[in-house]
């Protein structure tokens, strides 16, 4: 492999080719019913073989006030390490999209991404989270967490609306879970990796430098955001549709002192939701695994339906079959993400891999991240790719 693409020089940097057909594998996340325009993601439990994990809940962090949008406890999945991977740790922020007005919310509490009582009992764990060590070479005997979301803002709130009966307690509830997983041998770590998918990927970025400093300085920390690398873009009616929500997510759980400092003394807090904004702020090093061609973002924040009234859109979004011209303005939204990234890629802590797939969240995927399904251009699959970063592999 290049030099450059494990030390992540700009230069360096490459795009995959985008599938032909402009679809993902049988094990893609479910789109649910939006919420307000959001979409929130449920997991396909399809495959036979694949390993099953069981829900526990964290009952002690009721105590902390670490609740969901209802007041239910929170929860993770955890599959013990074994062998070389017994002190060595992976947790999973949940993905999910936001919530940006309190009738949203009073939705979104009465589903899995609200409260506790409604989630998934088991879960499969895929792609980073296997087992298989064919498919998840350097990570399938870790120990490895998925933490369920159900605060609908990246893991970032620590507010509430008494008279809606809501709770905002994102930051507690990632703060009750780490305690409880560091009581049951994480605090031993050797290794240890935050990731997330999509609005998980935004709290990987969020809540980094918070993982990071569990740690004592001995052991190795990083973190990797699998697309949640959500831009600032003008989409096809000239608004912005997702600095709009963000707005939204801002004001109703009064994020204003919650997020990173570095970034609110400068820039109204709505902005310092956008990756872009604090990435190079964040000391702990960081991964981003993310598509220049995200689905999600093409579908609600490019040409979501308040900016598509006709549905000349619609074929673009929903499956990727686009006209030259519709290229034409999602190769200005791919140019505008990598020039976000330039200074990050500076940066010989940081990793990126940016592809030019039709695709939302990566590393969760048995066909995106199981290194032998490399697509035509890649020197490696993306497992692989993301190996080399964290373990610092002598270049090729």
């Amino acid at each position: 492999m290049n030099a450059l693409l494990w030390s992540w020089s700009f230069a360096g940097l490459f795009l995959l080719g985008i599938l032909a057909n402009g679809v993902m594998g049988s094990d893609e996340r479910v789109l649910l019913n939006n919420f307000n325009g959001t979409n929130v993601f449920q997991k396909q439990v399809d495959d036979p073989n694949v390993l099953v994990v069981e829900l526990t809940l964290v009952q002690a962090a009721v105590a902390e006030g670490a609740v969901c949008l209802d007041g239910s406890v929170p929860g993770y999945h955890l599959y013990r390490g074994y062998g070389s991977g017994a002190n060595n740790w992976i947790i999973q922020l949940e993905g999910g999209a936001w919530f940006d007005s309190i009738t949203d919310c009073q939705n979104r509490k009465r589903s899995r991404v609200g409260s506790s009582t409604l989630m998934e009992k088991q879960i499969n764990f895929k792609g980073i989270l296997s087992n298989k060590a064919a498919e998840n070479p350097d990570f399938y005997n870790w120990n490895k967490a998925e933490v369920r979301y159900c605060d609908g803002a990246s893991f970032s709130g620590d507010s509430e609306n008494k008279t809606a009966q809501l709770q905002f307690r994102g930051k507690r509830i990632f703060l009750a879970v780490m305690e409880d997983l560091m009581a049951k041998g994480m605090c031993q770590a050797k290794q240890a990796l935050l990731n997330g998918c999509s609005s998980g990927g935004l709290s990987a970025i969020l809540r980094c430098d918070d993982f990071s400093s569990l740690f004592p300085p001995t052991t190795k920390v990083k973190c990797m955001s699998d697309a949640g690398f959500f831009l600032d873009a003008v989409d096809i009616s000239g608004a912005r549709s997702l600095r709009r929500m963000y707005s939204g997510v801002v004001n109703t759980q009064g994020l204003q002192n919650m997020l990173p400092r570095t970034c609110t003394r400068h820039l109204d807090p709505t902005m310092c939701l956008f990756p872009q904004n604090i990435i190079n702020q964040v000391k702990t090093p960081l991964f981003i695994l993310n598509s220049a061609f995200d689905s999600w973002q093409i579908e609600n924040s490019i040409a979501p339906p308040s900016a598509d009234p006709s549905g000349s859109w619609h074929n673009c979004t929903s499956s990727f079959k686009c006209n030259a011209s519709q290229m034409q303005f999602l190769e200005g939204f791919k140019m505008s993400m990598l020039d976000a990234l330039k200074t990050f890629s500076m940066s010989s802590k940081n990793g990126m891999f940016i592809i030019s797939r039709w695709a939302h969240c990566l590393a969760e995927r048995k066909d995106t991240w199981f290194p032998g399904n490399s697509q035509p251009g890649e020197d490696k699959g993306i497992a692989v790719v993301v190996g080399d970063w964290y373990f610092e592999r002598a270049k090729k």
